[in-house]
């Protein structure tokens, strides 16, 4: 890494790590999908950064990103492993802030939804981490060469390869999300209606329903093809229990979702990828590992887990 001499008085190395904490999070956590992961790897890195030659470092930040994503790499290895045992479906573990503090967080909510962080599961770990670094953070190809240890010219091939596997995968358009608010406030009341044709209408033909409760909460084990599946699912499970439930609009992973509690403890959290006409995939974490922290995570706090009754699946 690049060093230069520091004859200036040294700034408290908390403090300076704590200033790039938030690029550093947002790098980590959509690296390995888990912010519990997320939060591990800065706290190695911080050990690594406070034990360090600091008055040596060229570039605070520059520094802090390469351990980051060279540890994110080692241990998106390991977790990938984990992975295959993993009971039912994996999603990432979401991200959960109230719609009025949202704006304030413009910078946590590109590329942040679990429908994109699902898409980077198909990569493989130096393709996915230099995707990251170039198409979400400009990175630059001379540093992600640093970063990785390879040459310019084979980070150019990774990241072209990463292109190339996402392509048909991304969403072509940005959809307003008020267009997916409306869309959430009308499965909501289709719900409490428990109002089949409503429902039917809201779901694109070729819909999915992803539920993740990990083994830890009864959910569906495999992702729900097909719309009338999902609305006979719908109305067999979530509307046979919702009036034990409160939905409460939320930004999941910086897009509109719906916050599900049960004696004011979260429940679960759901999000959505829609065309603005129809939902096109819904995404509900249940597994209460997952939620215990996602309240307001990006600010670091803690939501305790749900303990009530779950939903059957």
């Amino acid at each position: 890494m690049p060093t230069r001499e520091n004859t200036a008085r040294p700034e408290n190395p908390s403090t300076l790590f704590e200033r790039h904490r938030p690029r550093l999070f947002a790098l980590a956590y959509r690296m390995l999908g888990s912010r519990a992961d997320a939060e591990d790897t800065l706290q190695d890195a911080y050990i690594r950064w406070h034990r360090g030659a600091r008055q040596n470092v060229a570039s605070v930040e520059a520094w802090l990103v390469t351990i980051v994503t060279r540890l994110c790499i080692d241990r998106l290895r390991t977790v990938r492993t984990e992975r295959k045992v993993y009971v039912g479906p994996w999603l990432p573990e979401p991200l959960i802030e109230s719609p009025s503090s949202a704006e304030a967080h413009v910078e946590l909510a590109s590329s942040l939804s679990t429908a994109f962080l699902l898409i980077m599961e198909r990569l493989a770990v130096e393709e996915r981490a230099a995707f990251l670094l170039h198409e979400v953070f400009e990175t630059d190809y001379t540093e992600i060469s640093r970063i990785l240890g390879k040459s310019a010219t084979a980070c150019r091939q990774l990241v072209s390869r990463a292109r190339k596997r996402l392509r048909d995968s991304r969403p072509r358009a940005e959809v307003n999300p008020n267009a997916v608010r409306a869309l959430l406030d009308q499965f909501v009341r289709a719900v409490r209606a428990q109002d089949r044709d409503a429902l039917l209408d809201l779901f694109a033909l070729e819909a999915t329903w992803t539920s993740d409760g990990g083994g830890k909460a009864r959910a569906a084990r495999k992702a729900i093809h097909g719309r009338e599946r999902i609305v006979r699912f719908v109305l067999g499970v979530l509307a046979r229990h919702q009036h034990r439930l409160a939905f409460s609009p939320g930004i999941i992973n910086g897009q509109p979702g719906l916050v599900l509690e049960r004696n004011g403890e979260l429940f679960a959290a759901l999000s959505v990828s829609s065309d603005g006409r129809h939902i096109l995939d819904v995404f509900i974490v249940l597994n209460p590992d997952k939620l215990r922290f996602a309240h307001g995570a990006q600010h670091g706090k803690p939501s305790h887990g749900p303990r009530a009754e779950r939903l059957e699946s």
